[in-house]
């Protein structure tokens, strides 16, 4: 049995368990701290490109993209009250995302099944000019149902 596929009864699903999330934990000293908002339908937030984001000189590092897209799918999965583990991501660096730009994040489910959830991000410009953009297959980890009496 893999990890994910065991029960979740000792899971903390309470985002404070994140707080050192590289991606969203507001405590990690080396974390991005993306604060994303759900509409229903999209999971959004905006960032601002640092100097120590950079891979190139003045261009957000390729790796570091990837991350972040992949946490907006997460993300979107979350909100929809789903826990998962990501099991495949493809992305598609269009442009550079330079220094010092500040880009908005989104994501949303694309399809589900009884152990999958396909999902789609994407990194853009204030304009809508699209950076960066990513589909990635969620794998939902069992969850105990509690038994009624």
């Amino acid at each position: 049995m893999l990890p994910w596929e065991k029960p979740l009864a000792h899971i903390d699903t309470d985002l404070r368990h994140y707080d050192y999330c590289f991606g969203c934990g507001r405590s990690n000293p080396l974390g991005l701290k993306l604060a994303f908002k759900w509409d229903g339908e999209t999971a959004t937030t905006t960032f601002v490109v640092q100097e120590s984001h950079q891979g190139w000189p003045g261009t957000m590092h390729g790796g570091l993209t990837c991350a972040i897209l992949d946490e907006a799918i997460g993300w979107a999965v979350y909100f929809r009250g789903i826990l998962g583990v990501t099991g495949k991501l493809v992305t598609r660096l269009k442009r550079p995302v330079s220094v010092g730009q500040t880009v908005h994040i989104s994501a949303t489910i694309t399809g589900m099944s009884r152990k999958l959830v396909e999902a789609a991000s994407k990194i853009s410009l204030p304009d809508g000019t699209v950076l960066a953009e990513a589909t990635g297959v969620v794998y939902i980890m069992p969850q105990n149902k509690e038994k009624k009496a």
